[in-house]
């Protein structure tokens, strides 16, 4: 595994911080683990600040993206030192396709009816709204499985979204050249599961399914979560 670096995308109302009880998991594992920001601003936007960031990096990289950040590495993971993508209750994009699109293929998840939106301005440029979670809601939609009052702190802290990411058509997926895995939160209350079964199948993913499990399982089941990760770095390892 050494040389190998992990790279933990984070998703829509969450920051990196998030990650800090999966990197924990994987420090003895003889890889680099590194959480970047994820600015949330859209697919086009966000991949191309991770792909800077994967520029400065020795591969081989695992990348990893949870949720919204699912599409991020669906577009960033074309960069030629990903070796293997993981999506953790994540959204895997086809080309051309937007999250709004693959949603409305599938039953709303709870998440839909708690969203809320918040203009924003832009220097220089036209007004965008930023789509939150009910603060009061927060805890039982993204992260069931955790105590409340860590959802609490979450929920008061979280990074809203850019409406427009939604529209945004995504490009080529990085997972018709990369070994991917895919993990389903069984009990996700703001991806409909189905939803994350379906992107994952029609990749031709490594699917594992953690039942009970939250948005946040990266957080509630870090172990599990590893374990996956694991599987990918050793399936670099194995072709390097």
């Amino acid at each position: 595994m050494a040389g190998t670096t992990i790279v933990l995308v984070h998703g829509a109302f969450a920051d990196a911080s998030g990650w800090a009880r999966l990197a924990a998991e994987l420090s003895g594992d003889g890889v680099d683990v590194i959480a970047p920001p994820n600015h949330l601003r859209g697919i086009g936007a966000d991949a191309a600040y991770i792909t800077s960031v994967l520029d400065e990096l020795e591969g081989p990289i695992v990348l990893v993206g949870h949720s919204y950040g699912g599409a991020v590495i669906t577009a960033a993971g074309n960069h030629d030192k990903v070796a293997a993508l993981v999506y953790v209750s994540g959204y895997a994009l086809d080309e051309g396709e937007t999250l709004g699109e693959l949603q409305g293929r599938f039953p709303d998840s709870p998440l839909a009816a708690a969203l809320k939106y918040t203009p924003f301005r832009i220097a220089g440029g036209e007004p965008g709204t930023d789509v939150s979670v009910d603060r009061d809601k927060f805890p039982q939609i993204f992260a069931a499985d955790l105590p409340i009052e860590v959802t609490r702190f979450m929920a008061d802290s979280q990074r809203p979204l850019s409406a427009a990411a939604f529209t945004e058509p995504s490009g080529p997926p990085a997972w018709r050249s990369k070994p991917s895995w895919g993990i389903v939160a069984g009990a996700d209350n703001t991806i409909n599961p189905d939803v994350e079964r379906f992107g994952y199948e029609r990749a031709g993913m490594t699917v594992t399914e953690i039942s009970g499990a939250s948005h946040a399982v990266f957080m509630s089941q870090p172990g599990a979560v590893a374990a996956v990760i694991r599987e990918a770095v050793a399936a670099v390892v194995a072709v390097g």
